[in-house]
């Protein structure tokens, strides 16, 4: 074990577990519900903002 600061490393508190859906498959399913989720938003706000400029350039 490594010394850190004149006290030995406890090895317990380098140790993690994951719970379920912070891996692997439900991981993967996750984030790819996340990017279709944010490709929709980002596709919504910018025909948003593309209407809004539209309407206020021809309003004249």
């Amino acid at each position: 074990m490594k010394a850190w600061f004149g006290r030995k490393k406890q090895r317990d508190r380098d140790r993690y577990y994951l719970l379920p859906g912070m891996g692997g498959r439900a991981l993967r399913r996750k984030r790819r519900m996340i990017l279709q989720w944010s490709i929709a938003t980002g596709l919504i706000v910018s025909a948003a903002v593309a209407c809004i400029l539209y309407f206020l350039s021809t309003s004249r």
